[in-house]
């Protein structure tokens, strides 16, 4: 039999949670996990955690009144969509997508970092990215940009939604199978529940504030912060790129 929460922050207690959330609960978490790869805002969203708190708590206590298969099968099927849509973003989009002004959502750096990730990876950074938050937003536009073939992408798309959705979610409810572990989940659940979601929150604003102000601070020494068509066209990845073999020791051989 579980152990009761303790409470110590009445509406972080699981309980109140599932009663407000109802059957909607699963449906948010995929949600997320959709908005992780499918919107260009989703860095700010707290894939890795979520994953992990979502497989500790069905198994500590059945939080979303489905067994761990449908769980995890249901995340990953949303991570995979996410990742589908965020390559139709742009594919149909082209350049285009690129080209805004800097702000806390938007960063050409962002675009840079994924694209040296590319660089180096080539095909596989569409799974590996899952892993690398930040890259894992931007790795389906920036495919879908430089028109990397469809099936490929959507092959390597599904292992790393299964590798990523599927499998970390599976680790967290295993976690559970460690007595201690197990026990603490169960006695400190809002306490644990407040660090996840606070916690996550704390670092989501204060990457989203940080990238804000040097947007501004930028802007104001008059430098160039906006991302125009010809800068945008800079930023599209070389079809062979994604035919290259991975450089895993980064000596820049492939």
């Amino acid at each position: 039999m579980l152990h009761a929460p303790t409470a110590l922050i009445p509406w972080l207690d699981p309980q109140t949670i599932i009663g407000a959330a109802g059957p909607w609960a699963l449906l948010v978490v995929c949600f997320i996990i959709f908005a992780e790869t499918g919107l260009l805002v989703g860095f700010l969203l707290p894939g890795d955690t979520l994953l992990i708190i979502a497989g500790l708590l069905t198994h500590t206590s059945n939080v979303f009144g489905v067994n761990i298969w449908v769980v995890s099968l249901l995340i990953a099927l949303s991570a995979f969509i996410g990742g589908e849509v965020g390559y139709v973003i742009g594919h149909k989009g082209g350049p285009a997508v690129f080209e805004r002004k800097e702000s806390g959502l938007f960063s050409r750096k962002n675009v840079e970092r994924t694209n040296a990730f590319f660089e180096r990876f080539g095909g596989l950074t569409v799974i590996l990215a899952r892993f690398v938050p930040i890259v894992r937003t931007f790795a389906p536009v920036a495919a879908g940009v430089g028109h990397m073939p469809w099936r490929r992408y959507s092959l390597y798309n599904f292992i790393g939604a299964m590798i990523w959705g599927f499998g970390l979610t599976m680790v967290g409810y295993l976690i559970a199978y460690i007595p201690w572990v197990r026990d603490l989940v169960v006695e400190y659940i809002d306490i644990i529940l407040l660090i996840a979601v606070g916690g996550t929150a704390i670092v989501t604003l204060w990457h989203y504030l940080t990238e804000r102000h040097k947007a501004k601070k930028a802007a104001a020494a008059g430098e160039d912060v906006v991302t125009d068509h010809e800068e945008a066209e800079e930023l599209v990845l070389d079809a062979d790129v994604f035919d290259r073999a991975p450089d895993l020791d980064g000596d820049g051989k492939h």
